[in-house]
């Protein structure tokens, strides 16, 4: 909630919840820290500083209270109570290049998640995962509260994110790049969005009917080995296993995003990651035995947990975790 009213010169303005900076009535975040300021979203966290722990940090990345220069926190996370998400740096890249966003629609009452992984061979991967998944949510949001099927949402809020990828480099093949996968989740069901190889699982509670699987299929070398015949294990041993055949950016091919709608027999958690996890748990077996027993009750706690799993076992990349318990557990509501 906002505590105070102020001016800021002749508007007025208010106190962020987050960092304290004044902003002005009617803007969405703070423009120092990153904060949601309606309520409806938590794409950012307010960044603390590592040095003191106990400032916040500014626009310009130093601390308000000790004035240092802050390093990004190794981890961040988001948490809407009715789902949550965990983006982790990883022990081998020197930057996080996965960026996620989390929203909970009130009218009507829907979910959205989005995960971005960036292309860690392009120029400033960071910087088209974070566009991605703020075009993303933001077009799906619109689109949903206008009472657009979430499939036709989907596809345009991917489309309109290619274009925000793009917009951000030449067509060179070193041009800021990013997979992505979206989730709308409805009391009626699940519809998924993706192009690369950022995935979706389903993770069953207890006796669902409908078992533990992968709902996407990945763009990439591996994927198309493994159509043609190849087995699996000899297709992800391939050097060449991890190239993306289709992602965001100017360079990329004519988007032809793929849309999936999945109705769960029985409750479950809806899992989005990139493959910062799914790399070390490619099966959703596993998967839903490492998030087990608390996965719907505390989706923040399984979060962490999963991505703690993932760094453990080698932690090589970026890791993103984004869980959702479906239907909606009303304790986390």
């Amino acid at each position: 909630m906002r505590s105070t009213t102020t001016t800021k010169g002749d508007e007025l303005s208010d106190i962020c919840q987050g960092c304290g900076a004044v902003f002005e009535i009617g803007d969405r975040f703070c423009e120092d820290c990153g904060y949601s300021l309606s309520g409806e979203s938590a794409e950012i966290t307010a960044l603390q500083c590592v040095s003191c722990a106990s400032g916040s940090i500014d626009a310009d990345g130093f601390c308000r209270n000790c004035g240092l220069q802050a390093a990004a926190p190794d981890r961040r996370e988001l948490d809407l109570g009715s789902c949550a998400a965990v983006t982790d740096r990883g022990k081998r890249h020197a930057h996080n290049e996965d960026a996620v966003a989390l929203r909970e629609l009130t009218q009507p009452q829907m979910r959205v998640l989005v995960v971005s992984d960036g292309v860690s061979s392009s120029d400033r991967p960071d910087e088209a995962a974070e566009r991605a998944v703020a075009t993303t949510v933001d077009r799906l949001a619109e689109e949903l509260q206008d009472g657009t099927h979430p499939a036709i949402a989907t596809v345009t809020a991917m489309a309109q994110a290619a274009a925000a990828v793009a917009a951000l480099g030449d067509s060179g093949d070193r041009s800021p790049a990013c997979t992505l996968v979206s989730a709308v989740l409805t009391a009626e069901g699940i519809t998924l969005g993706w192009v690369g190889d950022s995935r979706a699982y389903w993770l069953a509670a207890g006796d669902s009917a409908t078992p533990p699987r992968c709902l996407t299929d990945d763009d990439s070398v591996a994927a198309g080995l493994i159509a043609h015949g190849i087995d699996a294990e000899t297709a992800m041993a391939s050097p060449e296993a991890h190239t993306l055949t289709a992602w965001l950016g100017a360079d990329a091919d004519a988007l032809e995003p793929h849309v999936r709608s999945f109705v769960p027999d029985g409750p479950g958690v809806l899992l989005l990651c990139s493959d910062g996890l799914w790399n070390y748990f490619p099966a959703a077996e596993t998967l839903t035995d490492l998030a087990a027993p608390a996965t719907r009750t505390t989706p923040l706690a399984t979060a962490h947990n999963l991505a703690d799993l993932a760094l453990a076992a080698g932690g090589g990349d970026n890791i993103t975790v984004a869980v959702a318990p479906f239907p909606s557990n009303p304790r986390n509501c």
